[in-house]
């Protein structure tokens, strides 16, 4: 599974999620700083990258039925980044990226 981080989300789980040998964007990699939430998601689809986000804004547009490669969302503080990485590895143990797509995460 590949993922790629929103502007929100702490730089140590990108950093943390390479380390241990994934795929991961960052928006500001990415060049998407202050990009409109669609742009993100369409960055996504086209990479087939699971965002990683805290804003609930991303929930509200896959809402509205906007494809995208999968959402992996977290209320904003819920964990640590290490717990959020935790989160993540499995999350992608168990489900394929195919499974991932149109689909949201609660972590």
């Amino acid at each position: 599974m590949k993922f790629h981080i929103d502007e929100h989300v702490s730089d140590a789980v990108a950093q943390g999620l390479r380390r241990r040998g994934f795929d991961v964007t960052t928006t500001a990699q990415a060049g998407l700083l202050g990009a409109p939430d669609a742009d993100q998601l369409a960055y996504c689809r086209r990479e087939e990258k699971v965002m990683v986000s805290h804003d609930a804004d991303m929930l509200r547009l896959a809402a509205t039925g906007t494809p995208h490669a999968g959402i992996a969302y977290c209320h904003n503080q819920k964990y640590k980044p290490g717990q959020l990485i935790a989160r993540l590895l499995l999350l992608s143990s168990r489900i394929s990226p195919e499974e991932m797509k149109n689909r949201i995460e609660f972590l």
